[in-house]
Order: structure tokens, then sequence, then C-alpha cells
């Protein structure tokens, strides 16, 4: 799931990254990986502290957004953190980098995961990358919030 997190980042990082003069050149893999990561290791934590696996499974259902999610705001916090520390990248620029960033990332995730036609990511690769591979129980919980 980090892979594909990495190339939907790198689909989004036009004028967010790669066009940005705040951004190094030199920068824009270590800010692209940054993103990615920091989005990853959100959602993993959520589901590492138990209680995130409701906000997870609604960030892949609904008609809503998955950028309109309550979890959004964590990630995009966490993201900034991250931006700030690896590349070294200002708060300011950092903020505006997710605030561009995330909200296309996430839908995109969403999307793709919702797709059919798209095998690249499902619901249930996702829950194994976050969950460290022990999928078990959580792919049926998330099978049985989706009506499977």
């Amino acid at each position: 799931m980090l892979e594909n997190l990495i190339q939907l980042v790198k689909e989004n990082a036009g004028d967010a990254i790669i066009n940005n003069p705040d951004v190094p050149n030199e920068q824009n893999d270590a800010a692209i990986e940054a993103t990615a990561g920091s989005i990853f290791d959100s959602l993993k934590n959520q589901v590492a502290s138990g209680g995130g696996m409701d906000m997870i499974t609604n960030l892949f259902k609904g008609d809503q957004p998955a950028s309109a999610n309550a979890l959004a705001g964590g990630i995009s916090g966490d993201v900034v953190s991250a931006l700030m520390k690896k590349p070294g990248i200002s708060e300011s620029v950092a903020a505006g980098i997710i605030s561009s960033i995330l909200p296309k990332v996430m839908d995109s995730l969403k999307s793709k995961t919702n797709d059919p036609n798209d095998s690249s990511i499902d619901l249930q690769s996702i829950i194994g990358s976050l969950a460290g591979g022990e999928t078990g129980g959580l792919v049926n919980k998330v099978k049985g919030m989706f009506g499977m």
C-alpha cells in the first residue's frame, strides 16, 4: 500500500512539490516519500489504536469525499511534521503542500479502492498493510461494515 500512496502523491505533486520554488528540486523525492509515508503511518496508527477502525472504514465508504473524513485533520498535522523533519521544509510551506495534496490523494485512494475495474488497491490489502499483515478478524469486521 505504501508504494500505491507514493504513486498517488507523485501523481498529485505538481505545483505543490515539484514546481514549488520553496521546495528545492533535490528535496522533491524526499518530500513525496515523507508525505506518503506519513499518510501511511497515520492510518496505521489509527488501526493500532483500536478505535480507529471505524474511521478507516468510513474513509472508504459512503458518499462523503475521503478528504472530508475526520482522519484527514490528524493526517494533515502528521504530514506537516514529517515534511518539516525529513526534507526540512518550513511549517507554512509544508501546510500549503498538504492542503493541496491531501484531499486529492485521499479521494484518489477511496476512488481506486471502490473501482471494480482497478485492482491496484483493494480494501483487504489496505487493511492488511495497516494491520501489519494480520488481517483475519480485521478484514471480517470491515467486510461486515460494508455488508459483504
